[in-house]
């Protein structure tokens, strides 16, 4: 995924390539945001709670402000993903009618996301996107027109620059040492087991680094994260993402009974539930179940865990950079070899984290962030959607995946059990209790 970076002029345009075109497409968004903040949100369906009912529907496509949400941001992600487009020397033919139509079915994962019962769950909308990309995709040939709208690699790269702007340093104070010093220990520990556990099974590196970001820092995000970082297969981070959305359900609901039946204080289950079950939305769930002081734990160490995911993907591209031979012959990997493959976006995230951390005020930074998260995540859906449409079930089951299944499972049972053991360690015989 990382590109030699060069402008060029071609055929009369400026070219300066994908990654770099999504830094500047993420801090253009990240602009328009500080300067106008609410008032070019995302649609909402439902709010925080969700629907459940025909008359929550009718309410919610009732509202003008829905309406002119949906609108605005059809016209502002259409006009910046142009913009990533030309800018990458990519061709414009068809992509106004193909990016419509991907949006429209990100809006409607998005509200299919928000369906009461699904929310509980902790089902996020990129699951969403990704099963309705899968079922068109498969059940469907797709059209050239709606081709060109997936551009699955740009939406990636520019949610993730944008996620930066929601990884704030200053979260590292909020979380505090126990629970930042549990994060570091796990987050490594986990990861090394993982990618250990995967190349004995024979699992290729692509796979098994990507299979190990998302059990040991934060599921969802890490995985694309890294995946982006290391040019991944998208066909295996779909299918990552999958397993992980699956397992956290039982592990939400199961690892806080088991917490009481152990008779663990909340403190340590909180910081048990944070360290271990992936998805951010599940870890609120299972922490609300464990009382008011685990959820506060929970969240605690889940958000230790997000701080580390800038400095995860840094240090997993110069991993990658080294590990792969395959672009240097099997000689050795110099710096501006490094410099090379890096993926620019990667910095791009540190930058944005880096402003919003320390050059907004706290205020700003607090509602602009709100916002830019949601642009973030709508990037997200659209790769997703893009990332269905493309993938062919046969794909799936030609890629052997039971393997890198057991695999996950295997470092996930690892992850309950260092996470639980180094919990209480560090929230019980060292620290609060």
């Amino acid at each position: 995924m990382s590109e030699e970076v060069k402008s060029v002029h071609k055929r009369g345009r400026l070219l300066i390539g994908q990654d770099w075109a999504s830094v500047a497409i993420g801090f253009g968004i990240i602009v328009l945001v500080v300067l106008f903040g609410q008032a070019i949100s995302t649609p909402s369906f439902g709010g925080s709670a969700g629907w459940n009912n025909i008359g929550a529907i009718t309410e919610i496509f009732g509202s003008s402000k829905l309406l002119t949400a949906i609108i605005s941001t059809l016209l502002i992600f259409g006009i910046f993903s142009a913009i990533g487009l030309y800018l990458s020397g990519d061709s414009l033919k068809n992509f106004l009618t193909g990016f419509v139509a991907v949006c429209l079915l990100a809006f409607l994962a998005q509200f299919l996301s928000s369906f009461a019962a699904f929310k509980n769950l902790g089902l996020e909308t990129v699951f969403f996107s990704l099963l309705l990309g899968l079922l068109i995709g498969n059940l469907f040939s797709i059209p050239s027109w709606l081709r060109a709208g997936v551009q699955t690699e740009l939406y990636v790269k520019i949610g993730l620059v944008l996620l930066g702007a929601t990884i704030l340093f200053n979260d590292i104070m909020k979380a505090g040492s126990f629970g930042l010093l549990q994060a570091v220990i796990v987050v490594i520990s986990v990861w090394y087991f993982t990618f250990w556990i995967s190349r004995r099974m024979k699992i290729d590196d692509e796979y098994s680094t990507m299979l190990a970001s998302a059990v040991s820092i934060c599921g969802v995000s890490a995985a694309i994260v890294t995946a982006g970082a290391i040019n991944g297969d998208k066909k295996k981070l779909s299918f990552i993402i999958s397993v992980v959305m699956i397992v956290a359900i039982p592990m939400m609901i199961l690892l806080p009974i088991i917490a009481k039946w152990m008779g663990l204080s909340e403190i340590v289950t909180g910081a048990w539930l944070g360290g271990t079950i992936d998805t951010t939305g599940a870890v609120v769930v299972a922490g609300t179940i464990a009382g008011e002081t685990g959820l506060k734990y929970a969240t605690i160490v889940k958000f230790s865990q997000n701080v580390l995911l800038g400095l995860a993907a840094f240090a997993i591209s110069v991993f990658w950079a080294y590990r792969d031979k395959s672009a240097t012959n099997g000689t050795k990997v110099s710096v501006s070899i490094i410099w090379e493959r890096f993926p620019k976006f990667v910095l791009g995230f540190i930058m944005a984290s880096l402003i919003f951390s320390f050059l907004l005020s706290p205020e700003t930074a607090e509602t602009s962030g709100k916002v830019v998260k949601s642009y973030s995540t709508f990037w997200f859906n659209l790769a997703f959607i893009s990332i269905g449409l493309e993938t062919r079930f046969s794909d799936l089951r030609a890629m052997d995946s039971k393997k890198p299944f057991y695999s996950f499972l295997i470092g996930q049972g690892f992850n309950i059990i260092f996470t639980l053991l180094v919990s209480y360690i560090l929230f019980h015989l060292i620290g609060p209790r």
